[in-house]
C-alpha cells in the first residue's frame, strides 16, 4: 500500500477509534448527558479558535450569511441529536443508544425524499426494512419489561432522527463553507444550543468533579476536534462507499470496550439485533453510494 493511502486510512481507523471511545468517556463523567454535551462543545470551540482564525486570514475565507445559517441550524440538529444520545448514554448503558443513533443514514433517506424529491431505489427500502427488523429484535425482550434499557434505545432512536438533520443540513452547508469554518460554526451553535437546554431543564453547570472535568476535556479536545478533524480529513480524499461502512464499527468498538471498562452484559438478543441493523444500515450505505 502506497505512503499516501497509510497515512489516509490510519487517520481514518484513529477517528474512528476516539468516536468509539466517546461513549464510554460519556458514562464515566457521570454528568447530565446535556451538561456532558455543552462543556465538550465548549471545549471543542474553544481548541477550534485559533485554527480557524489562522484559516480565515490565510486562505481570506467568505461566510456568505446563507452557510452561516444552514451551519447554525446544523448545530441546532447536532445539540439536540446530542442531548438525546447522551442522556440515552446515562439512562441505560454506553453501547445501544449509539447503534441505534447509527440510524441516522435510513432517516437521511427518507428526508432526501421529502425534502430534495430524491428517488430511493429497492436496495434501500430493503435495508431500512432489515433495520427495523433488527430494532424489533433489540427491543423483543426489554418491551415487555420496559425500564432503562428500553428507555436508552428510545433515547438512542431520537438522536438518530436529528443527526440526520445535522446531516441534511450538512450537505448543502458545505457548498458555502469549507470544512474547518462549517465545523467551527456548527460547534459553536451546537453548545450555544446545549447551553440553552440545560438553562431550560434547570441543570447544574457548576459542581462537577475534577475526574469529569477531565473526561470534558479529553472530549472536547481528543474527540470533537482530533476524531473528527481526523474523519473530515478522509472524507476529502476517501470515497463516502469506503468511509461510511468503516464508521459502523463504532457501535463495535464501543460495546467491546464498554464490557471491559463499564462491565456491561448484554442479552442475545441485543446481540443478534445489533447485528441485523449494522446489515440493514451498511444496505442503505452502499445502495444510495451506487446512485
Amino acid at each position: 500500500m502506497e505512503s499516501g493511502k497509510v497515512h489516509t486510512y490510519s487517520a481514518l481507523f484513529g477517528g474512528l477509534l476516539l468516536i468509539g471511545i466517546s461513549p464510554i468517556l460519556i458514562k464515566l463523567a457521570d454528568a447530565p448527558g446535556i451538561i456532558t454535551t455543552f462543556y465538550r462543545m465548549v471545549i471543542g470551540g474553544i481548541a477550534l479558535t485559533p485554527i480557524f482564525v489562522i484559516s480565515y486570514f490565510q486562505k481570506k475565507t467568505k461566510i456568505p450569511l446563507k452557510g452561516l445559517l444552514i451551519a447554525t441550524l446544523a448545530g441546532i440538529c447536532l445539540a439536540t441529536d446530542m442531548a438525546f444520545w447522551t442522556t440515552g448514554i446515562m439512562t441505560s448503558n454506553a453501547t445501544l443508544p449509539t447503534l441505534v443513533g447509527n440510524l441516522a443514514p435510513l432517516w437521511v433517506g427518507i428526508g432526501a425524499i421529502v425534502f430534495f424529491n430524491e428517488r430511493q431505489n429497492l436496495g434501500f427500502w430493503l435495508g431500512l426494512s432489515v433495520a427495523i427488523f433488527g430494532i424489533a429484535l433489540l427491543v423483543a425482550k426489554d418491551i415487555f419489561e420496559p425500564g432503562a434499557t428500553l428507555k436508552g434505545i428510545v433515547y438512542g432512536l431520537m438522536a438518530g432522527v436529528f443527526y440526520a438533520g445535522y446531516q441534511l443540513f450538512a450537505q448543502p452547508g458545505r457548498k458555502y463553507l469549507n470544512t474547518i469554518s462549517f465545523l467551527y460554526i456548527s460547534t459553536l451553535s451546537t453548545a450555544l444550543t446545549a447551553g440553552m437546554y440545560g438553562i431550560i431543564f434547570q441543570l447544574d453547570f457548576t459542581g462537577y468533579s475534577s475526574e469529569t472535568w477531565m473526561f470534558w476535556l479529553a472530549m472536547g479536545i481528543l474527540i470533537q476536534v482530533g476524531g473528527w478533524f481526523l474523519i473530515n480529513y478522509t472524507q476529502g480524499i476517501l470515497p463516502a462507499s469506503v468511509i461510511a461502512p468503516t464508521l459502523l464499527g463504532q457501535p463495535v468498538i464501543t460495546a467491546t470496550i464498554a464490557i471491559f471498562v463499564l462491565s456491561e452484559r448484554f442479552t442475545i438478543w441485543h446481540i443478534s439485533g445489533g447485528m441485523v441493523i449494522i446489515v440493514g444500515i451498511y444496505l442503505v450505505h452502499f445502495t444510495r453510494g451506487r446512485k
